[in-house]
Protein backbone atom coordinates (compact mmCIF):
# COMPACT_ATOMS: atom_id res chain seq x y z
CA UNK A 1 0.00 0.00 0.00
CA UNK A 2 1.68 3.21 -0.70
CA UNK A 3 1.22 6.67 1.13
CA UNK A 4 1.68 9.65 -0.05
CA UNK A 5 2.32 12.34 2.46
CA UNK A 6 2.31 16.01 1.91
CA UNK A 7 3.37 19.06 4.07
CA UNK A 8 0.53 20.93 2.16
CA UNK A 9 -2.07 18.82 0.57
CA UNK A 10 -3.76 22.04 -0.57
CA UNK A 11 -1.00 22.51 -3.08
CA UNK A 12 -2.13 19.93 -5.65
CA UNK A 13 -5.45 21.65 -5.68
CA UNK A 14 -5.50 24.37 -8.82
CA UNK A 15 -8.17 26.14 -7.16
CA UNK A 16 -6.46 26.59 -3.70
CA UNK A 17 -5.17 30.20 -4.48
CA UNK A 18 -8.35 31.29 -5.18
CA UNK A 19 -10.12 30.35 -2.53
CA UNK A 20 -7.16 31.59 0.17
CA UNK A 21 -7.50 35.30 -1.27
CA UNK A 22 -11.59 35.03 -0.99
CA UNK A 23 -11.21 33.74 2.36
CA UNK A 24 -8.59 36.16 3.54
CA UNK A 25 -10.46 38.89 1.68
CA UNK A 26 -14.24 38.00 1.93
CA UNK A 27 -16.89 40.59 0.07
CA UNK A 28 -18.14 43.60 1.59
CA UNK A 29 -21.32 42.61 3.46
CA UNK A 30 -23.39 45.57 2.29
CA UNK A 31 -22.41 43.35 -1.64
CA UNK A 32 -24.26 40.28 -0.16
CA UNK A 33 -27.26 42.65 0.97
CA UNK A 34 -27.61 44.58 -2.58
CA UNK A 35 -29.47 42.01 -4.00
CA UNK A 36 -32.19 41.66 -0.82
CA UNK A 37 -32.61 45.19 -0.85
CA UNK A 38 -33.19 45.38 -4.25
CA UNK A 39 -35.57 42.61 -4.48
CA UNK A 40 -37.59 43.76 -1.83
CA UNK A 41 -37.75 47.28 -2.78
CA UNK A 42 -39.16 46.01 -5.98
CA UNK A 43 -42.23 44.41 -4.00
CA UNK A 44 -42.95 47.20 -2.42
CA UNK A 45 -43.04 48.87 -5.71
CA UNK A 46 -45.25 45.87 -7.13
CA UNK A 47 -47.90 46.16 -4.18
CA UNK A 48 -48.20 50.04 -4.70
CA UNK A 49 -48.08 50.36 -8.38
CA UNK A 50 -49.42 46.81 -9.77
CA UNK A 51 -48.79 47.67 -13.37
CA UNK A 52 -44.62 47.72 -12.69
CA UNK A 53 -45.05 43.61 -12.67
CA UNK A 54 -46.52 43.89 -16.22
CA UNK A 55 -43.27 45.61 -17.19
CA UNK A 56 -40.62 43.53 -15.35
CA UNK A 57 -42.40 40.75 -16.77
CA UNK A 58 -42.20 41.95 -20.20
CA UNK A 59 -38.37 42.84 -19.54
CA UNK A 60 -37.82 39.56 -18.62
CA UNK A 61 -39.20 37.95 -21.65
CA UNK A 62 -37.38 40.04 -24.14
CA UNK A 63 -33.98 39.21 -22.08
CA UNK A 64 -34.92 36.21 -22.30
CA UNK A 65 -35.63 35.51 -25.59
CA UNK A 66 -32.40 37.37 -27.09
CA UNK A 67 -30.49 34.83 -24.76
CA UNK A 68 -32.24 32.34 -26.83
CA UNK A 69 -31.42 33.96 -29.71
CA UNK A 70 -27.40 34.28 -28.40
CA UNK A 71 -27.43 30.84 -28.02
CA UNK A 72 -29.36 29.49 -31.08
CA UNK A 73 -26.81 31.36 -32.73
CA UNK A 74 -23.34 29.78 -30.73
CA UNK A 75 -24.90 26.36 -31.10
CA UNK A 76 -25.18 26.14 -34.76
CA UNK A 77 -22.04 28.08 -35.36
CA UNK A 78 -20.28 25.05 -33.12
CA UNK A 79 -22.38 22.53 -34.88
CA UNK A 80 -21.10 23.84 -38.35
CA UNK A 81 -17.21 23.67 -37.23
CA UNK A 82 -17.83 20.21 -35.38
CA UNK A 83 -19.66 19.01 -39.06
CA UNK A 84 -16.94 20.34 -40.83
CA UNK A 85 -14.27 19.20 -38.65
CA UNK A 86 -14.98 15.83 -38.32
CA UNK A 87 -16.46 15.58 -42.54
Amino acid sequence: MVEIHQKNPMAMCPMASMCKGIAEKPPSLLLLMIPGLVLIVIGVLILLEPKILIWLMAAVAILLGFSLLIIATWVRRMAKQFRSAHG
